[in-house]
């Protein structure tokens, strides 16, 4: 039992690692950067303020698509930790990880596209007015696109809530909150299709939600790792 507990914390500890790694990418593409570039319901301004911040602006792209590699290494090694568990729950974390990636690759394809046709590299011969309301247009698509995905942010969570639940060695505490945090995602995009006048208000809830869904988890996995229950 000794050796397999500490293959156990080992394989946790890297999932942790790659998990602190994953998020933090995240809230400066699709945090910082917008707050820099978006300007509500003026499309002149945002293009101007794409041009100015360029380099931002490019590197957010380049940082979500290296937030989900590693989110595709994160879904494997924690297949591989409980796999031994539930294999069934645990490829479902994967399928709902891997199934995301080319949704994100398309989402930035729109705002690499915006940014090209705000520099006058592509449609050339469209008329200035009409080049911004592309723009803008292809951000809000990228926006859309990442609510709806939210749904997806959801369902990862769940089976990996589940495992966590019925593990030996990790307190169930962090399962419950793993499901928690799932279900707030999901209802999340939920609300932001069918109800969108309420979507700013509850999306506020959801981001504390969602924090502190998965904020311990990454804690015990990265400092902890593993460690068995004492019997009840």
């Amino acid at each position: 039992m000794e050796v397999n507990i500490n293959s156990l914390k080992k394989t946790a500890r890297l999932a942790g690692l790659l998990y602190v790694i994953m998020c933090i990418p995240t809230p400066y593409a699709l945090m910082y950067v917008p707050s820099h570039i978006l300007v509500d319901g003026d499309a002149t301004a945002t293009t101007r303020n794409m041009l100015v911040h360029e380099f931002l602006f490019r590197l957010s792209i380049v940082s979500q698509f290296f937030s989900m590699i590693v989110f595709v290494l994160l879904a494997f090694v924690l297949y591989r930790l409980f796999k031994a568990l539930n294999g069934q729950y645990a490829k479902l974390v994967v399928a709902f990880v891997v199934v995301q990636v080319p949704m994100v690759f398309l989402f930035e394809t729109f705002n690499f596209t915006s940014l090209k046709i705000a520099k006058g590299e592509i449609l050339q011969t469209v008329q200035t007015e009409q080049k911004h309301n592309l723009v803008m247009l292809l951000l809000s698509m990228h926006d859309y696109g990442m609510m709806i995905l939210e749904i997806f942010w959801g369902l990862w969570l769940l089976p990996f809530g589940i495992l966590v639940y019925k593990s030996q060695f990790i307190p169930r505490i962090f399962g419950l909150c793993l499901l928690i945090g799932g279900i707030g995602w999901v209802s999340n995009s939920i609300t932001f299709l069918l109800f969108p006048a309420y979507h700013p208000f509850i999306s506020k809830f959801i981001m504390v939600i969602g924090a502190v869904g998965e904020f311990p988890i990454i804690l015990w996995l990265l400092i902890v790792g593993a460690k068995m229950r004492k019997p009840q």
